[in-house]
């Protein structure tokens, strides 16, 4: 079965937990993401989401400048091991109920990041690849 260190992202857009929450959102914004990983040292210790963002500050009415990271991540992060096969890391993002998860080598530290939209360009990617090989074994389709 293969890993997921096969599609995981290894360029992880990262902060501290006492980054305030205005600097996570420029980052999300400057970065394209919508997500950053909290690390202490090279380890990730939570993850904080546009999500996260929109409920636990905005929706609150919190001062974004004196929020940080700790206050809004996630705080039981979900990981795997960067040897996990993919199929169980769908089975864990399903169980857990998530859409982005963090990967982690052999000692705890952050090796990259794999998200839903990653698995769906995976798939999508999958299907051509079927789609051509049908095609090449029929007929050309007739259109009217």
């Amino acid at each position: 079965m293969p890993q997921i260190k096969s599609i995981v992202r290894e360029q992880v857009v990262t902060a501290s937990a006492d980054t305030s929450l205005t600097d996570l959102t420029q980052l999300m914004d400057e970065e394209d993401v919508g997500s950053v990983v909290v690390l202490e040292g090279d380890r990730p210790t939570g993850i904080v989401t546009d999500r996260d963002v929109a409920l636990e500050a905005v929706a609150e009415g919190k001062d974004p400048s004196s929020v940080t990271a700790a206050d809004v991540m996630s705080e039981e992060l979900v990981t795997v091991d960067a040897d996990t096969g993919i199929f169980d890391v769908l089975r864990t993002m399903e169980a857990e109920n998530v859409r982005r998860i963090p990967a982690t080598d052999a000692d705890g530290n952050l090796a990259g990041i794999v998200t839903f939209d990653d698995f769906v360009v995976l798939l999508g990617r999958e299907m051509k690849l079927l789609s051509d090989v049908v095609e090449a074994e029929i007929p050309p389709y007739e259109h009217a």
